[in-house]
């Protein structure tokens, strides 16, 4: 198994990394080019945004090569619990969101638009057979639910989670390397489960994929990934993750996901919130601002790059938790959380101080000059 995962990762992240340059020539081309042309904008020039179809292209050349040679080796039975059918399903609406989102990212598309096409992509894969199907918690007696509070909830979940990576996508590399951390904590979550084959090459194929753009995506970055490329992060893991538990409905499964998106799902919860109280309406729930997380800590002083690496950070004390949650238990889990509150107390203010010290050095060199 563990080498056809680093096949896996192997042909995606240099189908990757080799396919950028040309979909940064391609947006320069046909003018899918992010112009800094408000406030909310960090870019200061304008930089191309296809990068995501290189992450596309890489991901499933990994695939459709591993699944292929993995049946031939009788490895992997795709007809056992309907895993071909399902993948059509993920297929298509893969397709519908990169068609819309690739058009959004060329020419713009209303915000409503963009959300419709989550929505049919979503029921989509529903229909193929990846849904949320029963869900074991301690005192909610969930299992006896209807079918249609599980479509509800799937549905939920895969139009939540893909706006949720597509909102957090402010600052270069954010998305792609909080999408990386989430990969590389649900494939250790998967393996501690025993989850299912497949699902182990999908997260596999997606972190090789984005292990390859992020070298053209990182501060400074070459091009964006764009909605092309986020929305099908956000997409990509709200599924694989479904079929990552699908066999152990268990709580702390089921916690685990949560917990390693969790800085995007709660950049997102509070950014509905925040809008609804500002805008005093439901419709301002779709209106863009600048009150994100990473906005936030750019008015602060911090610097793109250091931004982006404390979020980093975070998204990887989440992943860590979940990890441990899964392997250790929950009072593991929470005394690892309580020592890493604890340190980052002892050594918030004087980070802070040090950080006002440089910048007063800095201004200082720049009278200087």
């Amino acid at each position: 198994m563990w080498g056809d995962i680093a096949i896996a990762f192997l042909i995606a992240f240099l189908m990757t990394f080799m396919v950028t340059p040309h979909t940064i020539n391609l947006a320069k081309k046909i003018g899918a080019v992010d112009t800094p042309k408000d406030s909310r904008r960090i870019n200061k020039i304008n930089m191309p945004r296809l990068g995501g179809l290189a992450v596309i292209a890489g991901f499933f050349v990994s695939i459709i090569y591993l699944l292929v040679v993995m049946t031939i080796e009788n490895k992997i039975n795709l007809y056992e619990d309907n895993y071909i059918t399902k993948l059509i399903g993920f297929l298509i609406g893969a397709l519908i969101i990169g068609v819309v989102c690739f058009i959004d990212d060329v020419k713009g598309v209303p915000a409503l638009v963009k959300l419709f096409s989550q929505i049919i992509a979503a029921t989509i894969v529903i229909m193929f057979g990846i849904k949320i199907d029963t869900l074991d918690i301690p005192f909610l007696n969930l299992n006896n639910q209807n079918n249609g509070f599980y479509v509800c909830l799937t549905l939920f979940w895969i139009v939540g989670i893909t706006n949720a990576l597509n909102l957090i996508d402010g600052l270069d590399g954010l998305s792609t390397g909080i999408s990386l951390i989430s990969c590389l904590s649900l494939l250790i979550i998967f393996s501690l489960n025993s989850s299912p084959l497949i699902s182990i090459i999908l997260i596999t194929a997606l972190g090789g994929a984005l292990c390859g753009f992020l070298p053209y995506n990182f501060n400074p970055a070459k091009t964006f990934i764009g909605d092309t490329g986020s929305n099908f992060l956000g997409y990509c893991l709200s599924i694989i993750s479904i079929l990552g538990i699908a066999k152990t409905y268990t709580a702390i499964v089921i916690v685990a996901p949560l917990m390693v998106l969790a800085l995007p799902i709660c950049d997102t919860l509070f950014a509905i919130v925040r809008r609804i109280i500002n805008g005093k309406s439901l419709k301002a729930v779709i209106e863009a601002d600048a009150g994100h997380l990473h906005h936030k800590m750019l008015q602060k002083g911090f610097t793109q790059k250091q931004a982006v690496l404390i979020l980093y950070g975070i998204s990887a004390i989440f992943g860590m938790f979940a990890i441990i949650l899964m392997d250790s238990g929950i009072w593991k889990a929470l005394s690892f959380a309580i020592i890493i509150v604890i340190i980052i107390a002892m050594g918030y203010k004087e980070f802070f101080k040090q950080r006002l010290l440089d910048d007063m050095s800095e201004n200082e060199k720049e009278v200087k000059k």
